[in-house]
């Protein structure tokens, strides 16, 4: 069986500007994929291209067995889309509008059955379908706006920022709705640069900087490259001898250590209290604080978060200068911003 979403070598670019560098990028059938990023790595100009709201530059596009180009109204009415701006208007009542859709996107089953599903949605997000959609706050909007994706139960999910808007609760409601997607063996492409949504809910994840996926995988797998970070109350050692060892380290970074408030008068000699984040492997660490009376202890569980960000910080400080005019009128590579 296909990858639902398949991307080789996908290149855009905007003039001068180059939006997508040779991307690569699978998705599996009934899973979660979480494409994240900051703002201008490309996410949105990867997800138009899947739908073909914009056309690559150069390389190949497969979504459901299909080249999005050729594949026209009857592959879109198997993709659920919630686009990252949303502009709903009109006097239309949100019963209307979603009943409009549903007509026109030739919804396969029973169009009552799909309308009942809106009202069951409608119900979970907290959003009054009675009212005309231009009178709605942003986040009801964004709420019809996913409604719209869900209600024909597609094959495929494409949702770009989705939770831009929401209030916290509704948050959470959104993210059972995705993994009762999953669990219906429906695919979900979520783009977000909220990560904990993508930590809750995919089972792979992309990571997007400068047009370029600088790391891939399943969620578990980019944690183990984050920092740690560890508090630990030691014996035998004074302060500043402790951050002096500690500082010679591999891995080791951002050493702190003070007087323990929990060991009582004259702790300095015999009560430390120690900080510091590790890279990479944790055992020098574990090693290092062997020769001490090790009292408490704490590692806290590697964030994706910090993860993305020093991709983010990586992929920058590794990209190659901006070809000059010359070198672009002689074939040279082209530019790499995104």
């Amino acid at each position: 069986m296909s990858d639902t979403i398949e991307v080789s070598a996908l290149h855009k670019r905007y003039g001068r500007n180059v939006a997508l560098h040779e991307l690569d990028l699978r998705v599996r059938r009934g899973t979660v994929f979480g494409l994240i990023g900051p703002n201008g790595a490309g996410k949105t100009t990867t997800l138009r291209t899947l739908l073909d709201v914009i056309r690559p530059s150069s390389g190949t596009v497969r979504v459901l067995g299909e080249d999005p180009r050729s594949g026209g109204a009857r592959l879109r009415r198997r993709i659920g889309y919630v686009p990252g701006e949303l502009h709903l208007e009109g006097r239309a009542s949100g019963h209307r509008l979603l009943a409009f859709y549903a007509e026109v996107s030739g919804s396969s089953g029973d169009s009552a059955s799909v309308l009942a599903t809106a009202r069951d949605l409608a119900d979970r997000l907290g959003v009054d379908l009675n009212r005309p959609v231009r009178t709605l706050s942003k986040g009801n909007k964004q709420k019809v706006g996913l409604i719209q994706a869900f209600m024909h139960r597609p094959e495929l999910l494409i949702l770009d920022e989705p939770t831009s808007g929401l209030d916290p609760l509704v948050q959470r409601e959104f993210l059972t709705m995705v993994r009762e997607a999953r669990d219906a063996g429906q695919t979900v492409l979520l783009s977000s640069h909220v990560l904990s949504e993508i930590q809750q809910t995919a089972d792979e994840v992309a990571v997007l900087a400068n047009g370029r996926i600088v790391a891939d995988g399943d969620v578990a797998s980019l944690r183990l490259g984050s920092m740690r970070r560890v508090r630990a109350r030691i014996g035998g050692a004074d302060a500043a001898a402790a951050r002096a060892a500690f500082e010679t380290v591999p891995g080791v970074e951002g050493v702190d250590a003070g007087p323990s408030t929990g060991a009582g008068t004259g702790a300095g000699a015999d009560g430390v209290q120690l900080s510091a984040t590790v890279e990479g492997a944790i055992d020098p660490f574990v090693k290092a604080l062997a020769q001490y009376d090790v009292h408490e202890l704490t590692v806290e569980e590697p964030d994706l978060e910090e993860s993305v960000l020093r991709l983010y910080g990586d992929a920058a400080s590794s990209a190659p200068p901006a070809p000059t005019r010359r070198q672009r009128r002689l074939g040279g590579k082209e530019g790499d911003r995104g």
